[in-house]
């Protein structure tokens, strides 16, 4: 096996997103590397290997360098099977897929990034407070988010009233009833679980633990389970930018080339010039490269990496991203 897997996630520490792979790492026992990226743009290590996409975690198996926590957990899923914690049978996959959803899609994240207590010092720091309007696409100016947090936590006590009335109302430890934490408590958990974490974030009259027990009970149950699985994880290889990008440069692809879908709507043919960039966040930088792959779950660019010049494969989910081809004719004429 290689060093780490040949896994190096690319993420800084305190990520809401970056927590869903870290916990699915360590619950799973599997040994990767990190590279810590700074919070805010730029990130010369990710431009150095040919990635525009903004977003955090990055994760890289060899030359594969896989975007958005969903492919992550996806291709972690496929990658190691054994001991996989996505569900196996048809409903519960569509519970975790949903629960996905409602998170990411549904709001419940968005609305937490809005309930972030306006007095925490990076809401106070005109870079970060820059670089997330470029990530959001909205206002992100300190009057703006005192005026939309009581909705926000309108939203937000809608949520833990939905969990503690509904997945955890029979007392159960865990969002499907499994023996231990699964895919589905990650998928539904990371919103709830950075916002507790936060001195306040959730109003005690409008969150109180006597309101919503079932719902911190088991927030409390899975910090304790992946505190004490961190204890007999393999330890993580912390790797500088230029070691990351050297270890990337020199290893083999993880995954063949894949096929272009000859049925997918969208028409585009193997080994063209496209880009792709998702609309939901972070939109304002796409990745450009030939198409390598693309089905109906995936997109897959070749890009040259800038450090080493190597070959590299961009992976991008299908959900809220958007691929356009690339008008040679017109960059020809700017």
């Amino acid at each position: 096996m290689a060093p780490h897997n040949d896994i190096i996630l690319f993420h800084y520490p305190f990520s809401p997103y970056a927590r869903r792979v870290i916990w699915y790492l360590t619950l799973r026992g599997i040994e990767y590397a990190e590279c810590i990226q700074p919070a805010a743009l730029p990130r010369e290590d990710l431009n150095a290997l040919g990635v525009k996409y903004r977003r955090i975690p990055l994760l890289s198996i060899g030359r594969d360098i896989y975007c958005d926590t969903r492919l992550i957990l996806q291709k972690l899923e496929e990658k190691f099977p054994s001991g996989a914690l996505g569900a196996s049978q048809p409903d519960q996959k569509a519970v975790e897929k949903l629960l996905e959803k409602w998170i990411i899609d549904g709001g419940v994240f968005s609305r937490a990034a809005q309930a972030l207590p306006p007095e925490m010092p990076l809401l106070n720091d005109p870079k970060w407070v820059k670089d997330r309007e470029d990530y959001m696409g909205r206002s992100w100016a300190k009057e703006d988010i005192v005026k939309g947090r009581p909705e926000a936590l309108a939203h937000l006590r809608e949520a833990f009233e939905l969990l503690e009335s509904t997945l955890l109302a029979d007392g159960r430890d865990w969002i499907l009833n499994t023996p231990k934490a699964s895919l589905a408590d990650i998928e539904a958990i990371w919103p709830f679980h950075w916002l507790s974490g936060l001195e306040g974030a959730l109003p005690p009259s409008l969150f109180g633990k006597e309101t919503f027990p079932k719902v911190y009970a088991w927030i409390d149950r899975f910090s304790a389970t992946v505190k004490a699985a961190k204890a007999s994880a393999p330890k993580v290889t912390r790797l500088k930018g230029a070691e990351a990008i050297k270890y990337i440069a020199q290893a083999d692809f993880a995954e063949p080339g894949g096929e272009v879908d000859a049925q997918d709507p969208l028409a585009l043919t193997k080994g063209q010039d496209v880009e792709s960039w998702p609309t939901d966040s972070g939109f304002n930088h796409r990745d450009r490269g030939q198409l390598v792959a693309l089905t109906r779950h995936e997109v897959v660019l070749k890009t040259q990496a800038k450090v080493g010049h190597k070959d590299v494969h961009i992976h991008h989910p299908r959900t809220n991203f958007r691929i356009r081809p690339v008008d040679k004719s017109s960059e020809s004429k700017l």
